[in-house]
């Protein structure tokens, strides 16, 4: 951990459940919960950049992240693991709902099986993890929950309206669910990531002319990487954040 970066003793030996947590953005959120002495565990279907996370951990800390393969659209699958790492490790006590993909497809294309399998991995799975590990929040007495937004939404991007549409889906759920879990002081937030660019969107879809139109677009002239977003879920995690919930948070170097 950068000795600028902040450090949340309440997060030490906590136990943080985050989907997608082996490449892009998730890598950077298991590194920063891990470096905070969190007790992180996270499921991915990647196995290579997931164990090499695991070990290159392991390698500088003397301690590993958990790491267990799982496809978040297989539900029953999904709440066993939220189940057996309460049983295991501790009760969770933050829940991150990273986990999404965001291929393009015209309107024109889609499919009613299309349409649900991709509201089977980018909505569906946010819930049904919340339902599992907020068992366990409200037993151990409060949490926080965190999911995953989009600024494809208030920018009304076209080229993958299933996926924005998702991603409009996620803050309704946090906002409800966010009323339900008040009285167990379990927070609820959506993190609105701008245009990360990670090596996936490098390789898919960004240019270096899109690229350069994005930050022309931008309040802040920088590349916004996921170490950028990382620190912003550490602070939703946190008892900082204790009196923030039902709340939509970007951070897109001022792109929306």
């Amino acid at each position: 951990m950068k000795q600028d970066s902040a450090h949340y003793t309440g997060l030490e030996q906590r136990v943080v459940f985050i989907t997608g947590g082996g490449s892009g953005i998730g890598a950077s959120l298991t590194r920063a919960f891990h470096l905070q002495g969190a007790r992180v565990v996270f499921v991915d279907i990647n196995d290579d950049a997931s164990e090499a996370l695991v070990e290159e951990l392991r390698a500088e800390t003397g301690e590993a992240p958990r790491y267990h393969h799982c496809d978040i659209r297989d539900v029953a699958s999904l709440q066993q693991v939220i189940s057996e790492t309460g049983q295991n490790i501790g009760p969770i006590y933050a829940l991150v709902n990273n986990a999404a993909n965001d291929d393009r497809h015209s309107w024109r294309d889609v499919d009613v099986a299309y349409w649900d399998e991709r509201m089977s991995l980018n909505l569906r799975p946010m819930f049904f993890a919340a339902q599992a590990a907020a068992e366990q929040m409200v037993k151990a007495g409060g949490g926080s929950i965190i999911n995953f937004g989009s600024v494809s939404v208030q920018m009304a991007l076209g080229g993958l309206p299933a996926y924005v549409t998702a991603k409009a889906a996620a803050h309704g759920l946090t906002r409800s669910l966010a009323r339900e879990l008040g009285e167990h002081n379990i927070r609820v937030n959506t993190l609105v990531p701008g245009s990360v660019i990670t090596e996936r969107q490098l390789e898919k879809w960004i240019s270096p002319e899109d690229e350069v139109a994005i930050q022309q677009r931008q309040c802040l002239k920088m590349r916004l990487e996921p170490q950028h977003v990382a620190p912003v879920v550490l602070f939703l995690a946190s008892a900082e954040s204790q009196a923030i919930t039902a709340q939509e948070l970007a951070v897109d170097a001022g792109w929306a």
